[in-house]
């Protein structure tokens, strides 16, 4: 019987279970594809993920591969204005950020942990909970008919907006600067930044579905619908990069986030049972803080289950109720805080036209509000014991 069984191999998951492997703890990772995702090619990590993989012992195997960047730039798409963003803390202050491949990170949280630890191709049928023994277990049904027993709200909403993303290929170098560029426009948003010297992630948000969508994300329709129509007035440094993308890299989905008021108040845990990642707190990623609180969730919720192992070195099944219960109360206001904050500031940068709303976006935001938000990035989760 495994003592603890995570159900969904991504970032809040793989990271879990290193988590829970530091501090003791036998874990099962059920993930449905064939394989580590990859869906998303990359993300930003502020210094908030930093501190949680310097937690989890792995953030040398990332930061020697990625730069970090502390600056970025805002250009108005029609008045063609630019604000220059500061990100913060200069280089060896611990305060950096880095935007890094997901499959990546995947790949160096999974080399931690041991043979046999993920089991592909599991797909959920059915979850429960009773009592054997006097202690309450967990009891999962896979689509194959194998049962796997393990001690141990509000359904997410669409924001109105998508997102498309992809990774543009420069096989002799790009010659950017590692710097972040966003463009902005009524209802739009893009923007790239460099993973290396010869690779660029960008993204293109708007309001209105893609036509990509309509025949589930084909790689070429979506490039075109990009290029020729939705961002057609953008500079041509973007719509450079656009062209340049890998098509394997291409996905569109819709930004998901959860009701902050369903986190606070929500039941996020049921007697051995509990969520983490975007199973607790969807939200859009206009702050980048999807990945980087996943990381987070995961140090805290193995340094509480770690708080259950008995002087013997044994999971005390007893106690892991009391051990979910207090992970999430010290979860539940940072995440619908920055769900919160994430979804505002989607709003403030890419809705309307009015010019009081390009004042609350260009005077009042880039200016003031931005700062105090990338702010909440400098949170330190803590180390597991």
């Amino acid at each position: 019987m495994e003592e603890v069984v995570i159900v969904g191999g991504g970032i809040a998951g793989l990271a879990t279970a290193v988590a829970l492997k530091k501090v003791g703890v036998r874990a099962l990772v059920l993930e449905r594809s064939e394989g580590l995702r990859d869906t998303g090619s990359a993300l930003s990590l502020f210094p908030n993920a930093w501190h949680a993989l310097d937690a989890l012992g792995v953030s040398d195997k990332l930061t020697s591969l990625y730069t970090p960047f502390s600056k970025g730039y805002v250009t108005d798409v029609k008045t063609k204005a630019i604000q220059e963003v500061r990100y913060g803390a200069s280089k060896g202050s611990g305060g950096e950020q880095r935007t890094v491949h997901r499959k990546m990170l995947l790949e160096v949280l999974a080399e931690e942990l041991p043979p046999n630890t993920i089991r592909f191709c599991s797909k959920l049928t059915s979850i429960e909970t009773q009592v054997e023994q006097g202690s309450s277990i967990c009891i999962l049904a896979l689509e194959d008919g194998t049962v796997v027993k393990s001690k141990g709200s509000g359904a997410p909403v669409d924001s109105g907006r998508s997102a498309i993303r992809g990774v543009a290929v420069y096989p002799r170098g790009h010659g950017f600067n590692h710097e972040v560029q966003q463009f902005v426009d009524v209802s739009k948003r893009a923007g790239f930044i460099p993973l290396n010297d010869k690779e660029v992630y960008w993204f293109f948000a708007c309001k209105a579905p893609p036509k990509g969508a309509d025949i589930g994300g084909d790689p070429n329709l979506l490039l075109r619908e990009v290029a020729d129509n939705l961002a057609k007035d953008f500079p041509s440094v973007y719509l450079d990069i656009v062209g340049h993308s890998d098509l394997s890299t291409l996905t569109w989905a819709p930004l998901m986030f959860r009701y902050p008021w369903d986190v606070v108040l929500g039941n996020l845990t049921r007697a051995n049972i509990t969520v983490a990642g975007d199973a607790m707190h969807p939200m859009t990623p206009d702050l980048g803080q999807g990945g980087c609180l996943a990381l987070e969730d995961a140090v805290v919720l193995g340094r509480h289950i770690g708080s259950s192992i008995s002087k013997r070195g044994e999971l005390e099944t007893r106690h892991v109720g009391f051990a979910l219960k207090s992970y999430v109360r010290e979860r539940r206001w940072r995440a619908a805080t920055l769900i919160t904050a994430s979804f505002l500031s989607g709003w403030v940068q890419q809705d309307g036209s009015s010019w009081w709303m390009k004042f609350l976006r260009d005077v009042v935001f880039y200016k003031f509000l931005l700062g105090r938000a990338v702010s909440a990035s400098r949170y330190d989760c803590g180390k597991l014991c």
